[in-house]
């Protein structure tokens, strides 16, 4: 068999549990149709999850790269560690200003399960698909850090930020799709106001990909923020300097969730967080 042939033809073994092998010619195959299936129905989770594990190889490796170098994105490849239910439990014993109490007021008004994302399938090697799973995991943390709202001009502003942060070009699309299902007023909102913002955070922020989130739980929200850079997200920082405080105040409703405009809620929010992260890719 040639290397062509090999290349179009040959299915490797599975390389992990979950791991569902394709010969390059169904690998290429799978992202065009999955693409086009995922433009024409946002709602298929599976075939949004499908194009952004199969269109992710070039960046996935350069993410790899930069994590490796990274003392602490190197101790994640290692050790390899997973956002579940049980990390969500320990962070709702939390004060409400502290990171994990942010978190875990944050899934708690929302309803949302760390356990329920899906598995990654069509990434060839483990490590890189350790490396989407740990994206789609850590994507309910970056909206408290950030303060973005689960809205539509929340999540496109949140997947612009992991776009300069990841590369991965499904991040992209994300912000293409959400902007095409605004209205024209909020699109020129996002526009004006949201996404420079996250232009802003997504450059000036530490290496979301190499932060030990599990291991802040217990650290202040606001030290957090400085520590790592983060600029919260507009109208979280209006409410904040209206309040006299650098951050607006934690509670029940988790600090800067209201922000970000009203946005659209409903469907066409719940596909923009499925794709970042929660049933679909990052």
């Amino acid at each position: 068999m040639s290397v062509l042939q090999r290349l179009l033809f040959a299915r490797p073994a599975a390389a992990y549990p979950t791991h569902v092998p394709l010969t390059g010619l169904q690998q290429g195959a799978l992202t065009v149709l999955s693409a086009l299936g995922a433009l024409a129905s946002p709602r298929r989770a599976d075939l949004v999850a499908a194009v952004g594990e199969t269109s992710a190889g070039p960046a996935l490796a350069a993410l790899r790269r930069r994590m490796t170098l990274d003392p602490r994105g190197a101790d994640i490849l290692a050790e390899r560690p997973r956002v579940t239910d049980a990390l969500l439990r320990r962070a709702a014993a939390l004060p409400p200003d502290t990171f994990g109490g942010a978190y875990a007021a944050f899934m708690g008004t929302r309803g949302f399960s760390a356990d329920e994302r899906p598995p990654v399938r069509f990434v060839a090697d483990a490590e890189l698909a350790y490396i989407v799973t740990r994206a789609r995991e850590v994507h309910d943390f970056w909206h408290v850090l950030f303060g973005c709202h689960t809205n539509v001009q929340g999540e496109v502003a949140l997947k612009a930020v992991e776009f300069l942060q990841t590369g991965l070009p499904m991040t992209a699309l994300a912000v293409v799709a959400g902007e095409l299902r605004l209205p024209a007023e909020q699109r020129a909102e996002l526009n004006r106001t949201y996404l420079p913002w996250a232009l802003q955070a997504g450059a000036q922020a530490a290496d979301l990909m190499c932060i030990p989130y599990e291991k802040h739980l217990e650290d202040n929200l606001d030290e957090l923020r400085r520590r790592y850079r983060i600029i919260i997200a507009p109208a979280t920082a209006g409410a904040a300097a209206r309040a006299g405080s650098p951050t607006p105040p934690l509670g029940a409703a988790p600090p800067g969730f209201e922000g970000l405009g009203p946005g659209v809620e409903g469907g066409t929010a719940a596909q923009l967080h499925e794709t970042s992260g929660r049933l679909g890719p990052v």
